[in-house]
């Protein structure tokens, strides 16, 4: 009888989606510049109590991923949110650190979550161009400047010093999973959280790495009820952007950005 009068559960929902980091010259990745304004706006909504983030994303850099993460903490704790993150096809490397910014983790039964580690990859040249007869120069002021450069043969201290890196970041990563997870964590050594391996989200909500199974709209119902009203939020692509995308995307640098962000969908399979 009192149903019209009910009060309308507002939730903004947004979506990131795509390489972590810029995709290309006129092909935008998920980076902290181009997302800020559209998490703002999600935040901004002051009769909503919670925050909605879908991600889908195989990761990308590191940085990036981070200070979008530490916005959308910095965020729900001014304006007292709860974000409830959902995870689509993927949600690894990256894409699973900006996830832990939410208090609550949902995925798909067949979602890919988890990648928790760091890669770098690279080629080496230096035969190839001995074989054609091509003489690089490279004058650098620095002894380690040119270090990996994929047209010199490895040494060792270089190989060193990246791993070195590389188990610093892995460490800032497992200590902000250990944090936003905490105990829903199951036994991580034991189970190999920490190694870059990566789940299913059945899997995945096994190991503590999400919360629950669902989509989006699925969860917010049950959890908020019929009477919701899913404020689904998009960054407007501009005219200029569309015009150049558009004409460029067939030259050679748009062809190898899109082979060496699909190379890392595939690494999942997609």
């Amino acid at each position: 009888m009192f149903s019209f009068f009910k009060k309308k559960i507002i939730v903004p929902h947004i979506r990131l989606t795509g390489v972590i980091g810029s995709a290309g010259r006129f092909r935008q990745g998920i980076d902290f510049a181009g997302q800020q304004e559209i998490i703002k706006k999600a935040f901004s909504f002051k009769k909503a109590k919670n925050v909605a983030i879908s991600i889908n994303s195989p990761g990308g850099s590191p940085v990036q991923s981070h200070l979008i993460h530490d916005y959308i903490r910095q965020l729900a704790k001014k304006n007292k949110k709860k974000v409830i993150i959902f995870a689509e096809d993927v949600a690894a490397s990256g894409g699973y650190l900006i996830a832990c910014a939410g208090d609550e983790i949902y995925a798909n039964s067949s979602s890919i979550v988890g990648s928790i580690g760091v890669i770098s990859a690279s080629f080496g040249f230096q035969d190839a161009i001995k074989r054609i007869g091509i003489q690089r120069r490279v004058y650098t002021a620095g002894k380690n400047k040119s270090t990996l450069d994929p047209f010199k043969e490895e040494k060792e201290e270089d190989i060193q010093r990246i791993k070195k890196l590389q188990l610093e970041l892995h460490s800032d990563f497992i200590n902000l999973v250990k944090k936003s997870r905490g105990s829903k964590l199951k036994d991580p050594e034991k189970n190999n959280i920490f190694t870059g391996e990566f789940w299913s989200g059945s899997a995945s909500l096994r190991l503590g790495l999400v919360d629950g199974l669902g989509n989006a709209e699925q969860v917010l119902r049950e959890k908020f009820g019929e009477n919701i009203v899913i404020k689904k939020l998009q960054k407007p692509k501009g005219f200029i952007s569309r015009k150049l995308s558009s004409s460029l995307d067939n030259q050679i640098d748009g062809v190898i950005n899109a082979l060496e962000e699909r190379a890392l969908w595939q690494k999942f399979g997609l």
